[in-house]
């Protein structure tokens, strides 16, 4: 073993769990401590400036600015008593990452010192550089500006001595160059929507929420062997290595005990995300070794997405206070389950959840079926978008296999609901007696209680899964930004929901008493969105026949899946909601196609360079000593012995030599290949080029240098294996 990878693996090994310091209090008194929540608002706001806020966050009304003086000096007063001395507002830019500026306090007095001063205009907005994020063009080095403005709705927080300001960001001349801009927009859109549907079914609703409880999986690997690991450090998956002889094929690694110095970093990271005011719930080992969740209670889906973006940037600080690094990378290992992040979706009012059933009445059933089928409308009218949605170079990875949805967009929804709708749309009269709730099975064993079962099984191949009072959009990436797909959903339900009451109205207006007019536009919609709906193995080759036939978005190719965002229907869904515009659009493709291409070129240059300076050097010393052992064999023995010995080292050598031979020379394809894709102007065309061109030839790479890890020595292989980096705690 090499020196460097014998260090790293025995200092991994010996290492202990860190010690966490556990606050004296009980979790439900020190959540949110670094949250200016409504208990804050309450104690430094003024009663006038609170019940004004509070208005601008629970009904949407307009930020009057003249309160945000008021607000902000609260704000820096609490924050101040935190020990906090700056200020940032807190963005999500298209890079899937979050963004901030630290300013402090601090301003002239005006008398030759200094004084702490944190104004509203301060807190209402700032100027980033626009030109210096992805915006697809909108933005351009010399018409640079951007403004980034208060989103009241998602409190503000404090991470170490800055005071953070959850924000959106847009262009000068006013496009979204975020994903919170358009996400609010969506969220507004189905409020206005759904609560006018809602309305047929009881004319005191106001308002409706869009929830989202997102499930974040990723890997934890030990600091020192991730640092020997170029390909880890610089592109977040392993681009070589042979799977190891045990990995997940014994299924012990799921939800069995966790490993202690696991257990300290997950206590840690959870004290530090209840403080944040993450209500993290759920934590357990997941399917793939050093693979684990972390889940929370469902919230608001604006919020929702803010925790998320901000647990992913907690979780990579805290995992180095305890020796580890975060993999949050779709597919870190190859032959092994990948890490989603999905999604559960629902849409509630202050009455309740609105895909809950059953109901206590026959209305409560047809509002139920109403908004099911009206989510299937809208997930089988807009598939393609769905699936571009959660579409990335490094989630095209994962998909189709392991447990991770097939990149083909259904839904499944169990037999029960299946055959209740079936029967609804064979019956004019519509009978939902059957929408009853969980039935009770008995088990032969006097000690163990009733079981309740649910209304619905689950299907771990189905990308849109209904799952009993939501769906489970399981397609989504760990890395991903959350905000992509809730933008798609809750924009094409908004829309969905809009055509539905306007065809509903329509009848109503021909003197069609309204639940009748309800369940006549529900039954026609049951039979046009029967292709969305597919309850068996999504893995198996039938259905991506069956799929075909049946219309759905079939494409495989990462670059085309994004042609979804820019197709005439999409365009016009988006534009009808105000969710964005077309240019909005085409400027985030262009980023989603330059970000493809960047990913892409990053791996292909470090595998190049991990060829020539870790493969080959110790594949070709390797074969010079079995070669320098034939040699000496023929020197000593001269009997067919020799003969025998040398025969098998030859045969070595000469696998090594086909290895490396095929290898170098595919290495020196690849760059002349990259050249030539690089002079392509067309970021689409650029690509495809690097999809269809250069990514195959990673993985013909990679097939040979695996190989040669089999063979080579293993006290000359310099880089961690998979049974050192999957199973040292």
């Amino acid at each position: 073993m090499t020196d460097l990878r014998f260090r790293v693996v025995e200092t991994a090994f010996k290492k202990k769990p860190a010690t966490v310091e556990i606050p004296s209090e009980r979790p439900s008194e020190y959540f949110g401590k670094y949250v200016f929540n409504r208990e804050k608002m309450f104690k430094y706001l003024p009663s006038s400036t609170y019940a004004r806020l509070l208005d601008v966050i629970d009904h949407g009304a307009a930020l009057d600015r003249s309160i945000a003086d008021e607000v902000a000096e609260g704000m820096k007063r609490w924050a101040m008593d935190l020990g906090v001395t700056h200020y940032t507002h807190w963005f999500q830019p298209l890079t899937e990452g979050t963004a901030e500026k630290h300013d402090s306090f601090v301003e002239h007095d005006g008398k030759g010192g200094m004084m702490e001063e944190f104004s509203g205009k301060l807190l209402v907005q700032q100027e980033p550089d626009a030109s210096s994020f992805p915006n697809g063009g909108i933005r351009n080095t010399f018409e640079a500006r951007g403004y980034s403005a208060w989103d009241p709705s998602s409190p503000v927080f404090v991470v170490d001595d800055t005071l953070c300001i959850p924000t959106i960001f847009i262009a000068y001349t006013g496009e979204a160059l975020d994903y919170k801009a358009p996400l609010l927009r969506a969220l507004r859109a189905v409020d206005k929507a759904a609560t006018e549907v809602c309305q047929y079914f009881n004319p005191e609703v106001k308002k409706v929420v869009a929830y989202l409880g997102w499930e974040q999986e990723y890997f934890l690997v030990d600091e020192g062997l991730y640092a020997a690991r170029p390909d880890l450090l610089l592109t977040g998956r392993t681009l070589m290595g042979h799977e190891s002889s045990k990995n997940q094929q014994l299924e012990d690694h799921y939800f069995g005990a966790i490993p202690s110095r696991v257990a300290a970093f997950m206590k840690d990271l959870e004290i530090h995300a209840l403080q944040l005011g993450i209500p993290v719930k759920t934590r357990h080992n997941e399917v793939a070794p050093n693979q684990f969740e972390l889940a929370p209670i469902f919230e608001e889906c604006n919020l929702a997405v803010d925790h998320n973006m901000l647990l992913m940037s907690v979780m990579r600080k805290v995992a180095r206070n305890h020796g580890f690094r975060v993999l949050l990378h779709e597919k870190p290992f190859k032959g092994v389950n990948g890490s989603g992040k999905h999604n559960n979706w629902s849409l509630g009012t202050d009455t309740g959840l609105l895909l809950h059933s059953p109901g206590k009445t026959p209305l409560d059933h047809l509002r139920f079926i109403t908004f099911l089928v009206n989510t299937l409308m809208a997930v089988y009218k807009n598939n393609g978008l769905l699936k571009a949605s959660i579409m990335s170079a490094t989630n095209a990875h994962r998909l189709g296999a392991n447990e991770a949805p097939p990149a083909i967009i259904s839904s499944f929804l169990g037999s029960r609901l299946t055959a209740v709708l079936d029967h609804l749309e064979q019956s004019e009269e519509g009978d939902l007696s059957s929408l009853s709730g969980k039935t009770g099975y008995k088990l032969d064993i006097p000690q163990i209680p009733e079981l309740l079962i649910d209304n619905t099984d689950r299907n771990r191949t189905s990308p849109f899964a209904f799952t009993g009072n939501r769906f489970e959009f399981r397609a989504v990436g760990s890395e991903a930004n959350c905000a992509s797909a809730m933008i798609a959903l809750n924009a094409a339900m908004a829309h969905q929901l809009t055509e539905f009451k306007a065809e509903v109205d329509a009848l109503i207006a021909t003197g069609v008493e309204k639940e009748k007019a309800i369940m006549t536009i529900v039954r026609r919609y049951i039979k046009e969105c029967k292709p969305i709906r597919f309850d068996g193995n999504g893995y198996c080759d039938e259905w991506k026949v069956e799929a075909a036939k049946r219309g759905l978005d079939c494409e495989t190719s990462c670059p085309v899946i994004f042609d979804n965002y820019l197709s005439a229907g999409t365009i016009a869904m988006f534009e009808a909601t105000g969710v964005m515009t077309r240019k909005e659009l085409e400027a985030r493709n262009e980023v989603k196609w330059e970000t493809y291409t960047k990913k892409i070129q990053i791996e292909s240059r470090v595998l190049g360079d991990m060829v020539m300076n870790h493969i080959i050097p110790v594949a070709t010393d390797y074969q010079s000593r079995l070669i320098d052992n034939v040699f000496k064999l023929r020197e000593l023995i001269t009997n067919g012995e020799a003969t025998e010995l040398t025969e098998e080292n030859l045969a070595i050598i000469k696998r090594i030599g086909r290895h490396t031979n095929f290898i170098a020379e595919h290495v020196r394809q690849m760059v002349e290949a990259r050249k030539e894709a690089n002079k392509i102007e067309d970021e689409r065309g650029k690509a495809v080029a690097y999809h269809d061109i250069i990514a195959p030839m990673l993985e013909e790479i990679r097939y040979h240098i695996d190989k040669l890890e089999l063979i080579v020595d293993d006290r000359m292989w310099m880089l961690p294996k998979y049974r050192e980096l999957l199973f040292v705690r």
